[in-house]
């Protein structure tokens, strides 16, 4: 998951060395964007504060002391993005999901508030805003995904108007409950892009909060569901798409495949897909309600770049996240070319085997443990229902519990809605929480 925010001074006044080009002498003021690095050098240089950064900067501390781990990210709020679904389908408040970053960031830790502008890893430093350079000893990736909202003719600036939402960022979640509650009658559409995304799950969650949301309002049979996606199968993973499929059955909801959004009309309040199938062909939609899942990329930093591969993605070994061809560099979470689904919860699982690589690697030793494409969906199906999909890199289930996750369960929600919160600031942020693994081990053998 990527992430975002900050609110915590990175002591740009302190005394330090800094490192320049030349002819760049100048220090950014206190107020600019970019902050400046107190040293020119750490141990371990971590670029990104999502879930993926702070959870290895926390586990970098304890290895090496807070004093030689520094984190490169410019924004002032962390948010803990799964929450969005919730805010989109009005049960959670978006400030629920929202921290100052100098509140998640390990004490101690350097804080750097700019932003990544080059990587340079056979001279072992990056570039940063105002040209200021900082080396390390060992880097890890963790800058996400990036949205391209103006990659969809007449967006972002179509959210401007009512009747269309996305839950993909914290400017526009909030526009998808004020839709849901202004419909009235006719196409609420959601969609799929053509593209990698993040939480692969999150675009029919909110499609199955707004079907019961509706119901309960007594607005749903004015409604006509539709899910437009650009892949041909509802889920990747055969057990769940095969639950899912039910439930769409069941709850009269039309799913278009191969279908991708390419423009809104906002003012007209008209979708156009283009059919995947038939090239050039495009297919005019009214909607009512719309909500737009963006197209998605790597950051523009990382396309290009030396450590990452033809398509932009940082390119890692997918057992032991090692960069390929550096290895005292290591990625982790959306911005890599891991095959698999870009969740917090693959985040959690790849940062305890990332610890070990990198301890390992700090040893002068091999790396040993091996990381099996563990991710996790849970698939909200309602208010007070989720499908808790768990998967690893070949599309097999490996489920925690020893029952069948394909059903939707009241439990799986509360854990969704209550728990994965609290694991989420107070274990996997603190670097404690390395992914369900051991509970699961624990949990069959306890059938045994």
């Amino acid at each position: 998951m990527s992430a975002v925010g900050a609110v915590f001074s990175c002591s740009c006044l302190r005394s330090g060395v800094w490192l320049l080009k030349p002819g760049m002498q100048k220090m950014s003021s206190l107020h600019t964007a970019a902050r400046c690095a107190a040293r020119d050098y750490y141990e371990v240089l971590v670029l990104g504060g999502g879930a993926g950064g702070i959870a290895m900067s926390a586990r970098m501390k304890r290895r090496v002391g807070a004093e030689n781990v520094a984190v490169v990210e410019p924004s002032k709020t962390h948010y803990y993005q799964p929450l969005w679904t919730l805010v989109g389908g009005g049960a959670k408040q978006l400030a629920a999901s929202a921290r100052p970053m100098g509140s998640v960031m390990p004490s101690g830790v350097e804080w750097i508030r700019s932003q990544v502008t080059a990587l340079d890893p056979d001279k072992n430093y990056v570039w940063l805003e105002n040209d200021i350079r900082v080396s390390y000893k060992y880097l890890i990736i963790a800058l996400g995904i990036s949205l391209h909202y103006e990659k969809i003719k007449g967006l972002p600036e179509g959210f401007n108007h009512p009747k269309i939402g996305s839950n993909y960022s914290a400017q526009t979640v909030e526009k998808t409950w004020r839709a849901l509650q202004d419909f009235k009658e006719g196409n609420a559409i959601f969609t799929f892009p053509n593209t990698p995304v993040k939480c692969a799950g999150a675009p029919q969650k909110i499609m199955y909060l707004a079907d019961a949301y509706l119901r309960k309002t007594g607005k749903r049979s004015k409604a006509n569901f539709m899910f437009n996606t650009s892949l041909g199968v509802i889920f990747a993973v055969q057990k769940y798409a095969d639950a899912l499929l039910e439930i769409i059955k069941d709850r009269n909801i039309t799913v278009n495949y191969k279908r991708n959004l390419i423009e809104v009309r906002a003012d007209k309040q008209e979708a156009v897909f283009e059919n995947l199938d038939k090239p050039g062909e495009t297919e005019v939609y009214q909607y009512e309600m719309l909500h737009v899942t963006p197209p998605m990329g790597p950051p523009a930093v990382l396309i290009n770049s030396p450590v990452s591969d033809a398509s932009g993605w940082v390119d890692v070994d997918k057992e032991t996240l090692q960069h390929k061809k550096y290895p005292n560099v290591f990625g982790i979470g959306d911005c890599t070319n891991l095959p698999t689904s870009k969740t917090a919860a693959a985040v959690a699982a790849q940062s305890g085997i990332l610890d070990k690589t990198i301890s390992l690697v700090m040893k002068n030793k091999l790396p040993v443990k091996k990381y099996d494409g563990y991710t996790s969906c849970p698939l909200v199906t309602a208010y007070n229902k989720v499908i808790l999909a768990e998967f690893d890199y070949n599309g097999q289930p490996l489920e925690t519990f020893p029952i069948d996750q394909s059903k939707e369960r009241r439990t799986m929600y509360h854990m969704k809605a209550d728990m994965m919160p609290l694991l989420y600031w107070n274990a996997l942020l603190k670097g404690y929480w390395g992914g369900p693994a051991p509970v699961r081990k624990l949990m069959h053998l306890s059938l045994k």
